[in-house]
């Protein structure tokens, strides 16, 4: 990991290094159950998932959210992050390819701090955005 960019290096467009995460599977929703606790059968159990309409069992909103939220952390480093604030507009399924972007859309001081914005976005394989949001950093 390299060092976090300067405040005065970054401009409005930059880009993070994008994450991948390719492909999602059962145990990455299961193993995002365990950490987070969350147990709904939706997110584990076909039968359950399939009796109320689903193709099958599709992953946790906050497993996305968490993996946006690496970028920042990546980028910037792990007590940057001042505020994250995200969308769900689609689910994610077992065999979907994530790609995980945020970019700076504004620099500002406020209270001593030097932050940068971002505009945040998640995509699955097809190019839908499955999720969308905004963060605040300190660079």
């Amino acid at each position: 990991m390299s060092a976090p960019p300067t405040f005065d290096a970054l401009s409005v467009g930059d880009e993070a290094e994008p994450l991948v995460v390719e492909p999602l599977t059962r145990t990455s929703f299961v193993r995002y159950a365990g950490a987070s606790g969350d147990f709904n059968p939706m997110h584990h159990d076909d039968t359950v998932a399939t009796k109320v309409g689903n193709p099958s069992v599709f992953g946790h909103g906050m497993l996305t959210a968490g993996l946006m939220a690496r970028v920042v952390k990546d980028w910037f480093g792990p007590t940057a992050m001042r505020r994250f604030q995200v969308r769900f507009s689609k689910q994610v399924w077992p065999g979907d390819t994530l790609t995980c972007t945020a970019t700076v859309t504004g620099k500002r001081e406020e209270a001593g701090e030097r932050l940068v914005d971002l505009a945040c976005a998640v995509t699955n394989q097809d190019g839908v955005e499955v999720l969308n949001g905004t963060a605040t950093a300190a660079a």
